[in-house]
Formats: structure tokens, C-alpha cells, sequence
């Protein structure tokens, strides 16, 4: 009997010193991770009963601090809820997903500021971007001595091109559709 009395204190107590040394810690987890108040006190309260029965286990032994350990079931208790938790869709009620609606169209503004910022600008700019040629091939292409010199020109083309927004004071939104 006095055996009986004096566990029941001493888990009285380990529940007292697990809520005041972790609760904050699973709290602040589960916050940061989308739950709610009440669901980070239902996930401590299973990841204490789990450690409870963990640490009455003879032989099984909490390698860890209490309060790591407990946090560490909270953790995974809430990835398992996260995961049963979320609804899957079919992919047939999703609707249909174009990718041209999404991308902004360039206005005519740009071209013809690259088209001003020469031709040789033009036909490397083009090689890189729409071609999507190597600098490697460019430079060669354009009789460059090397990918160095190349990666140097194409910066120099669109320094150009920048330098001729700027003088007249557009934006970025001056060349979206």
C-alpha cells in the first residue's frame, strides 16, 4: 500500500514536471507547424501517456532526456495526424492546368529594347535564352576565345539593355501584358 502511494506521487509529480519543462516546447511546435491550441494539449497528452507506458516498462529504459523524448513522440504523433489528416483530392476534379494562362506575356517593349541594343547583342541573347545554346557553343558561334569572353559579351548586352530601361524610367511592369 505505501508502495502503491508513493508511485502514484511520484507520477503525480512526473506529469507535474513534464507539463511545466515541455508542454511549452510541444506548444510552440505544433503552432509553428499550423495547429491549435487544443490540438497541441491532445498530442502532449498522448505523447506523456506513451512515455509513461514506455518508462513503466521493465527493460525499457528512456535513453534520452524526458523532456526531448516526450517532445519527439509529439512530433511524431503530429506528422501522423498531418498525414491521416489531409484530404486527398482525385486528381480528375482538379481543373485543368495551363501553362501558358500562368506565364505573363512580354510586351513589345522589350523586344524592341533588345532589338536597339544591336544586332550581335540580339542574335547572342537569342542563342542563349530561346536556343538555349551552351557558352561553350556561343563562343564559337560568334568567334569568342572562350566561354569566359562569351558570359562577358552576354552581360555586357543586358547591362545595355538595363542602362536603356533605366534612362527612361520603366518598370518591370511596363513589360508584362
Amino acid at each position: 500500500m505505501i508502495n502503491e502511494q508513493k508511485s502514484a506521487q511520484t507520477n503525480e509529480e512526473l506529469f507535474v514536471h513534464a507539463y511545466k519543462t515541455t508542454f511549452q516546447k510541444v506548444a510552440t511546435f505544433i503552432k509553428k507547424m499550423g495547429g491549435t491550441f487544443e490540438e497541441a494539449k491532445d498530442i502532449f497528452q498522448d505523447s506523456l501517456v506513451i512515455y509513461y507506458e514506455k518508462r513503466i516498462i521493465p527493460g525499457r529504459a528512456v535513453q534520452d532526456s524526458e523532456s526531448n523524448y516526450i517532445t519527439g513522440i509529439a512530433k511524431h504523433l503530429w506528422y501522423k495526424k498531418y498525414r491521416e489528416d489531409k484530404p486527398l483530392r482525385s486528381l480528375n476534379i482538379l481543373p485543368e492546368l495551363s501553362l501558358e494562362e500562368d506565364e505573363p506575356k512580354i510586351s513589345e517593349n522589350i523586344l524592341r529594347f533588345v532589338e536597339r541594343s544591336g544586332k550581335k547583342c540580339l542574335e547572342l541573347l537569342q542563342c542563349f535564352y530561346y536556343d538555349k545554346l551552351s557558352m561553350k557553343d556561343i563562343a564559337e558561334r560568334f568567334g569568342f576565345s572562350g566561354e569566359r569572353s562569351a558570359t562577358t559579351q552576354k552581360y555586357k548586352c543586358i547591362e545595355k539593355i538595363r542602362d536603356a530601361v533605366k534612362e527612361r524610367s520603366l518598370t518591370k511592369e511596363d513589360f508584362y501584358v
